[in-house]
């Protein structure tokens, strides 16, 4: 068997591109970087040229005069929670063609994995950063607040953002629900969701329900939280948990949708009438659940149009450095479904 030597790679340049089209380098440049006035004919012939080639533009090379390359770092708790998915899906989309690119860096609800993730993303120069949620720790925010490059907060607006910020009150958001449930007659009430420590929005969501309820003269009759996942078994392990110790709750608040059609599916294998002799609700509006036997009561929490417009900031704060801060409340909507009682004017 003979071998043949390979000859060594070298990375291509902006000159083989350049001769590749039979057009400038600087014209090269200008349309690789989407800037400038040139035609289409010869966009087309560069980008054609460079595309045959698999030319990729050090983007490093570019920062090094800008300061920024063209990424914009989304930082958010999970991705094996739906929300945050949805919420990717609406900056990518809401981005495509402008020249940013999203990357992603998950948190895992600890402020510790927080601060680090944060940390290397701030070290590429980002153009901007769209983070979750307005806890961060204070050497977050100062790094945040220090970097000089665009910051979105997103899904909550119960707070004082470091620079932009778009969301729901989830505090208004747990009153709303809390008048709803009062409204509808109910009185004996359970409350099920996660650790609040960890999750900040249902901390306050369930802040805003009870004291919707205690001003209805009513308090939560029991409560049960959880770590982990927001799955399907936790909550109907909740809910039969909760149900045993307390067999007379006529209405179970859940803090997300999941544990809350686990919940619901626990309900209907006992037989028991829903919403006649206990009334359900969730949050997040997860459509994945719209296939169930009955349609859970829930809340929308905004999540594409907080993507889009976390996304339209970032863009806006690059194209004029010099724009002022924003922040967004969106205001969410209770879906009924079938497991939740409406009365009149309701």
């Amino acid at each position: 068997m003979t071998t043949r030597p390979i000859p060594p790679r070298r990375p291509l340049t902006l000159r083989d591109v350049s001769e590749a089209s039979g057009v400038s380098e600087m014209t090269v440049s200008r349309v690789l970087r989407n800037r400038g006035d040139v035609s289409a004919a010869t966009r087309e012939k560069v980008l054609t040229a460079a595309k045959t080639l698999g030319y990729v533009p050090n983007k490093i090379a570019g920062a090094l005069a800008s300061q920024r390359v063209n990424l914009v770092a989304v930082i958010i708790p999970s991705l094996s929670n739906m929300v945050f998915p949805e919420v990717m899906g609406a900056i990518s989309n809401t981005l495509e063609g402008t020249g940013l690119q999203p990357v992603v860096g998950v948190t895992n609800y600890t402020p510790e994995r927080e601060e680090q993730v944060l940390y290397e993303m701030l070290s590429w120069r980002p153009s901007g950063v769209i983070i979750a949620g307005l806890e961060q720790t204070d050497a977050a925010k100062a790094m945040m607040r220090n970097s000089g490059i665009p910051v979105v907060q997103i899904m909550d607006v119960d707070g004082t953002p470091v620079d932009n910020s778009v969301g729901i009150s989830h505090r208004r958001a747990g009153r709303m629900m809390a008048q709803q449930i009062l409204k509808a007659g109910y009185q004996n009430i359970g409350f099920m969701g996660t650790k609040m420590p960890l999750d900040h929005r249902a901390r306050k969501r369930f802040e805003g329900f009870t004291e919707a309820l205690a001003k209805g003269g009513v308090q939560v009759a029991d409560q049960e939280f959880y770590s982990g996942g927001s799955a399907l078994a936790k909550g109907r392990e909740m809910t039969a948990t909760m149900l045993e110790r307390n067999p007379d709750l006529d209405f179970l608040y859940y803090s997300n949708d999941m544990i809350g059609a686990g919940g619901l599916l626990y309900l209907l294998e006992q037989g028991i009438d829903i919403p006649g002799q206990i009334g359900l609700a969730g949050f997040n509006g997860v459509e994945l659940l719209d296939g169930l036997p009955r349609q859970l009561a829930t809340m929308d929490a905004c999540r594409y149009d907080i993507g889009v417009k976390a996304a339209e900031i970032i863009q806006a704060r690059v194209e004029n450095t010099e724009a002022s801060p924003v922040s967004l409340e969106l205001t969410p909507k209770i879906a009924f479904g079938d497991t939740l009682k409406r009365k009149l004017g309701g």
